[in-house]
């Protein structure tokens, strides 16, 4: 599995506020880590088990992350760097995941360190047409009030295949592959 990561804290680079909502107030952020059956409310769990399954492994009691934002989607837009995988199709996805203890939120060198960690042992998962990428970005989270600023990760999953299903399955692999390297990565 192709797998890197990456800094991002730039001016223009995105942030997450926690606890969001969307403008319109549709899109609201659930607590999954503490209420995990609101993961059935979101509908890209219901319609994509796969990530309902991986939501739940990110935010389960043996988990020292949870997760904040999530999307998936099929599309044949590839860019040129994604030519290498002789695909006309991509499943992709991303999570946006934080550490539960605030005071691990906070601190740079515990994220790039797990961000590099992850991508290590990812590029030695057997090889699918997938990739991964791990982004370290700003977060701003409210806590009893006060707003503190730390780090959340971004994580990237893109499947490829020669048709939407076989790039769906090596999505579904490559999601199966990061909750497995987040659980090692913790301990």
């Amino acid at each position: 599995m192709d797998a890197d990561f990456s800094i991002e804290l730039g001016q223009d680079d995105p942030v997450l506020d926690l606890p969001w909502k969307d403008p319109a107030g549709k899109l609201v952020y659930l607590d999954l880590k503490r209420q995990p059956d609101l993961i059935a409310l979101l509908e890209e769990a219901r319609v994509f088990p796969e990530l309902e399954r991986f939501l739940q492994a990110v935010n389960s009691g043996r988990s020292i992350m949870e997760t904040a934002k999530c999307d998936a989607w099929v599309t044949t837009e590839l860019s040129i760097e994604e030519e290498i995988h002789e695909a006309s199709h991509k499943f992709a996805s991303y999570t946006d995941v934080v550490f539960s203890d605030l005071d691990n939120r906070s601190s740079f060198s515990l994220h790039e360190e797990f961000a590099q960690k992850l991508a290590e042992l990812l590029r030695q998962a057997p090889e699918i047409e997938a990739a991964a990428e791990v982004c370290v970005r700003r977060c701003y989270s409210e806590d009893a009030g006060h707003v503190r600023e730390g780090f959340y990760f971004t994580l990237y999953m893109n499947g490829y295949g020669q048709d939407s299903g076989r790039a769906r399955q090596n999505w579904a692999v490559g999601l199966k592959l990061i909750a497995n390297a987040i659980e090692q990565v913790s301990r």
